[in-house]
């Protein structure tokens, strides 16, 4: 089941690539392919035994023999929810693709579901060269779909994209290398721990740059500005949750010691982007900006459940990973549909699109009421397991995400005034639309999970470690393990 949720947009990808489609076709058979996945995932949810924890859906098969190399897939709890997040948050993307008639549909359909099979790649392999080649291989769809489908300043986004990210990914391949060969084994169920702080950092700067965290986020805001709605989405989303899923599942399963010493300086780091992005959202002139700058902040909050290290932490920072790639899709495609109906997304340009538009008005107040983290919504609750969480790791880093919770609080406010209230702004006029269907159509499921982790978030957060004992899991590198010795070990 494993290997299907990544052959199956693979091997759509080919077909519209290949077959001679018009523009319905290619856009209806991705569709319909990434449903499918949709589809798979829950058949997945649904079989997936969360008392027995542990690999489950694995696949391994022998590839490089002589350097002890396989193709070895599976998933555990936490990355069940990561896989769902990509499936339909991709779902989501192409439909609003196919909505909105993207030009070259062959060519664009194909990179969209490749970078789909690439994004679950990383969320299921068990093999370091594996994960790194799914790794690199979802910065290869994002080059073209930035560089041929974004904006007026396309080609000076994409270079800076790939710059940064080659630059992070050279230093990952050499971490890969060392730390596979030292250990004879790439497996990552069976490699060993190890206190290399070089090693450490190799990993550590790739993974900062994806994410992308305070000071490596040079790429995001005019990657975010330029692309278009739906990629926009997708590097927010979904690619920035892949690179958190790397330091939870390598840098601080596989390397304690490093972790342990370097701490401080990676909450310092994530601290200051918290501040920094919350800061820069607020003051930023257009909608994407102050989507883009919030992730920025919400990556660094994420960060910090993660380093935090602990059950509250760990777990916190799997249920913000969900939320945040819903949120954040939302909130993307509602820009381009805002863009779309007034031709800019500047926020001085509009306003009053509350009047006569109440579809929109209601999916916009909805999205930005639950990203203010207003208790009984899952934002909160993914928070407030953070906050604890870092808290036991100091008080002061709980006093700086706190902070940053009323910082968020002004920039979405102010974000849906700037649209929804105040007089319209010239860029608006009575002729634009409300929501269409079919833009209803891709946003309500999104909303709908929203809400439904926001009455049930307990369903990530009591479901993604075995007896919600995250710390324990980490401590153990997630290795295959005899039950008796588990404690030995992992102590």
């Amino acid at each position: 089941m494993t290997t299907l949720l990544i052959i199956l947009p693979l091997a759509a990808a080919v077909v519209i690539w290949v077959l001679p489609l018009n523009r319905v076709s290619a856009g209806s058979l991705a569709l319909l392919a990434a449903l499918a996945e949709v589809g798979i995932w829950i058949q997945m949810l649904a079989r997936f035994d969360f008392g027995r924890g542990g690999l489950q859906f694995s696949q391994h098969r022998s590839w490089f023999s002589d350097l002890h190399v396989s193709y070895h897939v599976g998933v555990y709890a936490f990355s069940v929810w990561l896989v769902g997040l990509t499936v339909v948050v991709m779902a989501a993307c192409i439909a609003y693709a196919f909505w909105a008639g993207r030009e070259k549909a062959r060519a664009y359909f194909g990179l969209m579901l490749f970078l789909d099979a690439a994004i679950v790649g990383v969320f299921t392999a068990q093999d370091l060269l594996l994960f790194y080649a799914f790794f690199e291989a979802m910065m290869i769809p994002l080059y073209v779909l930035v560089g041929v489908w974004g904006g007026p300043g396309r080609i000076g986004a994409t270079l800076k994209f790939v710059i940064y990210t080659m630059a992070g990914s050279l230093l990952m391949l050499a971490s890969v290398i060392v730390y596979g060969l030292s250990k004879n084994t790439f497996d990552l169920t069976q490699i060993g721990t190890s206190g290399s702080t070089w090693i450490f950092l190799g990993f550590a700067a790739a993974f900062a740059i994806k994410a992308p965290l305070f000071p490596f986020h040079g790429w995001l805001p005019d990657a975010y500005r330029e692309s278009s709605p739906e990629v926009s989405a997708v590097l927010s989303g979904v690619v920035s949750k892949a690179a958190v899923y790397g330091f939870l599942r390598i840098g601080v399963a596989k390397f304690p010691g490093p972790t342990h010493d370097l701490r401080p300086l990676i909450l310092a780091l994530a601290a200051a982007g918290l501040v920094y992005g919350s800061l820069l959202a607020f003051r930023a002139p257009d909608f994407r900006g102050v989507v883009a700058y919030s992730s920025l902040a919400q990556m660094g909050l994420i960060t910090f459940g993660v380093f935090a290290v602990n059950d509250l932490g760990l777990t916190g920072s799997v249920l913000q990973m969900v939320n945040h790639g819903l949120i954040s899709t939302t909130l993307f495609l509602l820009a381009g549909m805002v863009e779309r109906r007034t031709t800019t997304g500047e926020l001085g340009r509009l306003g009053g699109m509350a009047r006569g538009r109440p579809v929109l008005a209601t999916v916009l107040m909805t999205t930005g009421i639950i990203a203010l983290a207003v208790p009984l919504s899952s934002a909160f609750a993914g928070e407030f397991l953070i906050l604890a969480g870092v808290f036991q790791r100091g008080w002061g880093w709980a006093v700086v995400g706190a902070a940053a919770m009323v910082l968020a609080a002004m920039y979405m406010l102010r974000l849906i005034s700037a649209v929804l209230h105040r007089d319209p702004g010239p860029a608006v006029t009575d002729a634009a639309l409300d929501l269409r269907p079919a833009e209803l159509g891709v946003t309500a499921p999104l909303i709908a999970c929203l809400l439904a982790l926001s009455a049930w978030p307990a369903a990530i957060s009591g479901h993604s470690f075995p007896r919600n004992v995250a710390a324990v899991d980490v401590a153990c590198g997630f290795q295959k393990l005899p039950p008796s010795n588990v404690h030995f070990y992992c102590r």
